[in-house]
């Protein structure tokens, strides 16, 4: 096998020695130095919490603050003329689309949702989107499914514009770009439940909170996709474009937009998935719709309502994401015969037309009478299971049997372990992980992120979120990692894989805490399993793709040297792999927390609790601060777990 080793060096792995002994140098001198000062501290400052000494409260002055614009919402200039206008344009645009749609009817809505699928994607995506909105309608959950949407249609237009303006900026000034890119990451890294307290405090309850919440959370991607999209634009054509006499207006209109199609209609594509997955986490705020019959459902365990609700937030999304994904798959193929509006005046007469049959039959709302009702059956489902599979069974045991063991045995011991380690050994350890994986500056960021915590008062409650965070994040990569490595190695198992992975990438972030509610009731557990069904496609996709783009020489050539399939995997593949394996490693750790902390609705506490305390109390302060504490725990999460350029590109 050295021989295989050192084929897979020629290929280029490891062609930087210097480089490689360099950063196995700073290593072992940063772990040298990390324990050195390990034993300095432990003599020095001795153990226990963070020191209430180093504590700020911010309970009084974020009451101050939250009394001040109560007092002052209607009548300081600033609401008045600023905020005020901005709400209730928000508040006339959802209610115009609301009225649109509900004057289109169903008969409307279904035909616009299928010609349009059809002039986008074809036949089969039209017949999709069309039995998806009868099953929505099937399930009685018509109106709010058009309230949903009429809310995705308002904060997805305001996102994409926000969103293709600042990549605009960025893709064509480099300093715009450098000031825009660290503001962009930290967004990437925020829960979603962070974006809610600030425009609570600020509009209060409400539909504008709400869309404006969706605008904050979902133009990045557009953002960072315009700009990539128009700084990777061809070299050799913005030359011609130059060379011919065409300005800098000129160049981007007719050169760098349309060469940069397909990375807009990512963002496009982005931006509704994260638009969507926001609306409805929004509905603890007061965004109505699906989300709202959910969050209710979740508060008083009603499992069949929550997944009546649940059913049609999928069938959107899994609409939507095909929809715009085939539009971006289609650029570059060769166009329809015909004028391009002839298809889209076929859109808009069939929407009208089948909309105005529909009021001529009395039947603009979708009757009653064709509803079919699964609350009491699958309620009836689950307390079968609560009878029946939640202890008691034989050998393996129940679901609530393995909760509390996982509770007991991994969540209660890494709690407590890491509020029992003192405070500065806590922040040494984030220096070492940051260190070896990073540089200073990204080191820097993450013990001030988590020395943030501390200073903010929440030193116990973010170490219980991040205890869940780490359970959820092992179990993620030991399942993500086999069943990537099964894939990359079978077409089959891939092939089988590709559809599930498919729709759950899809799926909005509340939807997953309905079958653990149902399998396990709720606590921490159920939480973590909601976070771990969460992160596994993006952990399996990021290991497949990593292990199937090794390059195909190095492998035959390990083969002809007579490596069996495991002397492969461990000696090629997984080093080749590696800096995908940390990919995979740093988006497990995101999509973890970012669940973890929306498991505080089904007894997840810590964090995600006392947010929608705060939420739910009218305790901005509460909230507030769990917020804040909640972004430091995901960037310091994302910079201890996140190899910078430098290093994984020289073979580090």
């Amino acid at each position: 096998m050295t021989a295989t080793v050192t084929t897979a060096r020629t290929a280029g792995l490891d062609a930087s020695t210097p480089a490689s002994s360099f950063a196995r140098h700073r290593t072992g001198v940063v772990l040298v130095g990390a324990l050195a000062l390990l034993m300095l501290g432990a003599f020095l400052i001795g153990g226990g919490t963070w020191p209430e000494s180093l504590t700020v409260d911010l309970s009084g002055p974020l009451g101050d603050v939250s009394d001040w614009i109560i007092d002052n919402r209607d009548t300081h200039p600033l609401f008045l003329y600023f905020f005020g206008h901005i709400s209730n344009a928000v508040v006339l645009s959802v209610r115009g689309v609301y009225l649109v749609l509900l004057a289109a009817g169903w008969a409307g809505v279904m035909a616009a949702a299928g010609l349009i699928a059809w002039r986008v994607a074809g036949i089969r995506l039209a017949l999709t989107a069309v039995a998806a909105f009868i099953l929505c309608a099937l399930l009685g959950m018509w109106v709010p499914t058009m309230q949903t949407l009429a809310l995705m249609v308002v904060a997805v237009l305001a996102s994409v514009i926000l969103g293709a303006l600042l990549g605009l900026a960025a893709g064509l000034s480099d300093r715009v770009f450098r000031s825009l890119r660290p503001v962009l990451d930290t967004m990437q890294v925020m829960p979603a439940f962070a974006y809610l307290l600030p425009v609570v405090l600020v509009f209060g309850i409400g539909v504008p909170a709400a869309v404006l919440a969706t605008v904050i959370y979902a133009a990045p991607p557009m953002a960072r996709l315009t700009a990539l999209g128009l700084r990777d634009a061809d070299a050799g054509v913005m030359e011609a474009a130059a060379s011919l006499g065409a300005t800098g207006r000129q160049r981007l209109l007719t050169a760098r937009l349309p060469l940069a199609r397909k990375e807009l209609l990512l963002g496009l594509n982005q931006t509704i998935m994260m638009a969507l997955s926001m609306a409805v986490i929004a509905s603890v705020i007061g965004a109505g719709g699906l989300g709202d019959r959910v969050y209710q459902a979740l508060a008083s365990v009603d499992v069949g309502a929550a997944l009546a609700a649940g059913i049609p937030i999928v069938l959107l999304a899994v609409v939507l994401d095909r929809v715009t994904a085939a539009a971006g798959n289609r650029i570059g193929t060769a166009p329809q015969a015909g004028p391009a509006w002839s298809g889209w005046a076929v859109v808009v007469a069939g929407t009208v037309g089948a909309a105005v049959v529909a009021r001529l039959a009395s039947k603009p709302t979708w009757p009653d009478a064709w509803t079919v009702g699964i609350t009491e059956p699958v309620n009836e489902a689950v307390g079968w299971m609560t009878d029946h599979l939640y202890s008691g069974v034989p050998v393996i045991g129940g679901t609530a049997d393995w909760a509390a063991h996982f509770t007991t045995w991994i969540l209660d011991p890494v709690r407590d372990g890491l509020q029992w380690l003192p405070w500065w050994a806590l922040l040494l350890l984030v220096a070492v992980l940051a260190m070896v994986i990073g540089t200073w500056r990204t080191t820097l960021t993450a013990v001030l992120a988590m020395a943030a915590i501390g200073v903010l008062g929440v030193w116990d409650p973010a170490l219980n979120t991040l205890s869940q965070v780490l359970a959820g994040v092992a179990v993620t990569l030991v399942i993500g990692f086999a069943v990537g490595i099964a894939a990359s190695r079978s077409e089959r198992v891939e092939r089988l894989l590709r559809p599930v992975l498919d729709v759950f990438q899809t799926m909005p972030q509340f939807v997953y805490l309905i079958p653990v509610v149902a399998l396990f009731g709720v606590g921490r557990a159920p939480a973590v399993a909601a976070a771990v069904i969460y992160a596994l496609p993006a952990v399996v996709r990021i290991t497949t793709q990593g292990m199937n783009s090794v390059d195909p020489v190095v492998m035959e050539s390990s083969r002809s040297l007579g490596a069996t399939g495991m002397q492969q995997l461990r000696k090629v593949q997984l080093p080749l792999a590696r800096p995908a394996l940390l990919l995979a490693v740093n988006q497990g750790v995101v999509l973890v927390l970012a669940v973890v902390v929306i498991g505080g609705l089904v007894g997840g506490g810590a964090l995600g609790y006392d947010v929608v305390f705060g939420l739910a109390q009218g305790d901005l302060a509460t909230g507030l601060v769990a917020g804040a504490a909640i972004v430091c725990l995901g960037l310091m999460l994302d910079r201890v777990t996140q190899p910078t350029q430098r290093r994984t590109g020289k073979g580090a």
